[in-house]
């Protein structure tokens, strides 16, 4: 891609301390020349507003990698079928963010800075665009799917058992997004819990965050039977598959997630897990017997359990982090990493004190921090959302 990535990241950077109202702005120039779009979004936007922002901030860091940019992009296209996007919508978008550049950045905006957000955003929309024509042929732009287990593990914590309308193509490691009724318009991503089955169905793990709307509606209003709508698949924190090494997981809280749905489909391979599960309380290690009971159905897989805040918990005590830096050496093993962000961020430290390769760990992308070279986001994944 002939652009000048220097140019267009310095400009970006002078943005920073005013995304709020340049958000808004760009929201209203879309809204006000297209009236008809703002049904496609939910009514409260301000945290829509920050997942664009997000976007493209990940989105301009990527343009010196080519590769992974297209990649992300294509993922993009495909998922943003579910909220109706269709090639006109490009247009209108382009043309708002092209505004709000122009006026937060001032004099700063010359012909030649527009030339190449211009060329930025044609390459955004052309590889979205031909990702979604190359999708329409072979699958929906969502899935129905009906609940068909929901178990409360704690308060604000549910596992969730849905049955898809129809395959819904995936890999061990990816997320999706899912809609509820109780909350029209609003998309939230959430890792699957197992490998493909020949059954279809797909396990959740939703934790109830406080003032999230969707997780709250999962984990305490949904019910068997009642139905959801499901995205496609994206992530790309999956088995490496030119690998036979072994793999170390370490999980906290619903970073378990995925990483129970990888080492299942290592386990299959005949390869070997070591599988960390951190939580605060004994109480919060929500999955541990469907843990143990795959253990005692694989002998390849050992879980290793540790408590961090609760001084008289019998087994492991202190953080998943601590506890991978006190068991053996890694560096021959493939590493995948979830949870919460600042359990991720301690953990790839001990990682890295502890000599293991950078290209051998993944996890979430989290700022200053490196993923390894596919990386990927079941908590709040990277997605140029400013159409939902």
């Amino acid at each position: 891609m002939a652009v000048n990535t220097a140019l267009v990241k310095e400009s970006f950077a002078l943005l920073a301390p005013r995304i709020e109202p340049l958000t808004a702005y760009f929201y209203a120039r879309l809204f006000a020349a297209n009236p008809d779009l703002r049904t496609m979004f939910p009514p409260a936007m301000d945290g829509q507003r920050g997942r664009l922002f997000r976007s493209l901030a990940e989105l301009v860091e990527m343009l010196d990698e080519p590769a992974g940019l297209r990649a992300r992009l294509a993922e993009m296209g495909r998922d943003h079928r579910k909220y109706g996007t269709n090639e006109e919508h490009y247009t209108a978008v382009g043309e708002a963010l092209l505004a709000a550049l122009g006026r937060f950045l001032g004099p700063r905006w010359t012909p030649a800075l527009q030339q190449e957000w211009t060329a930025v955003y044609g390459l955004i929309a052309d590889t979205m665009k031909q990702a979604a024509r190359d999708a329409a042929e072979s699958t929906p732009s969502w899935w129905i799917g009906e609940i068909v287990g929901h178990e409360r593990r704690a308060d604000d914590l549910a596992v969730l058992t849905v049955r898809p309308d129809q395959p819904l193509p995936f890999a061990a490691g990816q997320y999706l997004t899912v809609q509820t009724s109780h909350w029209p318009r609003e998309w939230r991503p959430y890792s699957i819990a197992n490998p493909p089955r020949e059954d279809g169905l797909i396990g959740l793990h939703v934790r109830a965050l406080p003032g999230g709307w969707v997780s709250g509606a999962l984990v305490r209003r949904a019910e068997v039977g009642q139905a959801l709508l499901l995205g496609p698949a994206r992530g790309s924190m999956t088995l490496d598959p030119g690998s036979d090494r072994d793999l170390l997981c370490v999980a906290g809280g619903t970073g378990l997630a995925p990483l129970k749905a990888l080492a299942e489909e290592a386990l299959a391979r005949g390869r070997r897990v070591l599988l960390v599960f951190g939580a605060r309380t004994g109480k919060r290690l929500y999955d541990l017997d469907g843990l143990r009971a795959l253990a005692a159905a694989h002998p390849g897989l050992r879980v290793i359990p540790t408590v961090s805040d609760e001084p008289f918990h019998p087994g492991l005590q202190g953080t998943a982090a601590e506890a991978v830096g006190g068991l053996r050496d890694w560096s021959e093993h493939d590493v995948y990493v979830a949870g919460p962000p600042g359990m991720i961020s301690a953990t790839v430290a001990r990682l890295r004190r502890l000599d293991v390769p950078d290209e051998r760990v993944r996890h979430d992308p989290l700022p200053g921090v490196a993923g390894g070279p596919l990386p990927a986001s079941p908590s709040a994944p990277p997605a140029l959302d400013y159409l939902q």
